[in-house]
């Protein structure tokens, strides 16, 4: 095959997707996953045929994306504000499919109610993220104001996300378990959850969690501690086309592999087969490896897991997915660029 493509390890990915809803099923814990991260419906299938009691998206068109293969149940975790035509999207999507949206303020729950009328809402709440939600302590004012408007208030969830970080899980998990409880220990619904906290999520505080990056994995879990290489499931596959000293050139850039790094990062990609290798530097086709041992020959076709999967994925028209090493199916990007 040409390269650079976007591979998907079966047999490693359904391993990801058995231990978290095994984890989860154990535990009590209801599993929603975030859908965000694979944008494929075929494995949104697998993850409901697995127990997930519905999906989690972003985003009202990837909802609507995954209501039309089939998914049933919907969660879109985001203080969605109602345009003439999203409200009108919105209440096609509750007539067809158990739709829950996130509120994070009265304004948003009033213009929801207005333009959309009644619907499942979730107050989101501030763990410590400091993105969106209201403090603990203001979301059972923020209850009461979308009860009002005529919402159906069915509990509150949070996103962790200050977990990402060396050393940060841990206190993430705490903050999240904490702000539920602060917040309303006995709502129907207490929703968290992400790929570096789940395996911590504290039952009692949550019932419900939200991993999404678990289903693939990548770069940045495996330097936090989240994973190993084996659990690394989505690669992207390279050619050696330079090399000078101990770098090699592939032709992979940030328009594959996605650009992000964060601060603790130690580069722009890690390879599962060279564990000591490192992507130096990332340009839009090429990407710069350093390598401690021998450097691979030119022509060699190379695995580089992405540092964050959920970019890598929204830049890839397909998956090719692979099972002992030969291509076994290609599966549709459906809600690549699903950002409406």
């Amino acid at each position: 095959m040409e390269t650079p493509y976007v591979a998907v390890d079966v047999d490693v990915m359904d391993r990801n997707l058995r231990a978290m809803a095994a984890g989860a099923g154990e535990r009590g814990l209801a599993l929603r996953p975030h859908a965000k991260t694979h944008k494929t419906v075929e494995i949104a299938r697998r993850q409901i045929e697995l127990g997930a009691v519905g999906l989690t998206v972003a985003t009202v068109r990837e909802a609507e994306i995954f209501a039309d293969g089939g998914a049933g149940d919907i969660f879109i975790a985001y203080p969605v504000w109602p345009s003439p035509e999203r409200a009108r999207r919105l209440r096609a999507l509750a007539e067809r499919v158990a739709l829950r949206v996130g509120i994070d303020s009265v304004e948003s729950a009033e213009a929801l109610a207005r333009a959309v009328g009644p619907l499942d809402v979730l107050v989101e709440v501030d763990s410590g993220h400091h993105r969106s939600g209201v403090q603990p302590d203001g979301a059972a004012a923020l209850t009461e104001a979308a009860a009002k408007a005529g919402h159906r208030v069915r509990g509150i969830f949070t996103f962790p996300g200050h977990g990402y970080g060396p050393g940060l899980r841990e206190q993430a998990a705490f903050d999240e378990a904490r702000a539920l409880v602060d917040a309303d220990p006995h709502a129907e619904v207490r929703s968290g959850g992400s790929t570096p906290t789940a395996a911590l999520a504290d039952i009692g505080p949550l019932n419900e969690i939200r991993p999404g990056v678990y289903v693939f994995n990548d770069a940045q879990q495996v330097e936090l501690g989240t994973c190993d290489f084996g659990a690394v499931a989505l690669t992207v596959a390279a050619t050696v086309v330079s090399r000078t000293g101990n770098r090699a050139i592939v032709d992979a850039g940030s328009k594959i592999l996605g650009a992000d790094r964060l601060a603790w990062a130690t580069g722009f990609g890690r390879l599962p087969d060279f564990p000591s290798a490192r992507v130096v530097a990332l340009s839009e086709h090429h990407a710069t490896i350093e390598f401690t041992d021998a450097v691979p020959a030119r022509g060699d076709v190379l695995r580089v897991a992405p540092n964050h999967v959920c970019a890598a994925v929204n830049l890839a028209d397909e998956l090719v997915v692979v099972s002992g090493g030969r291509e076994v199916d290609r599966w549709r990007v459906a809600a690549r660029g699903a950002n409406t």
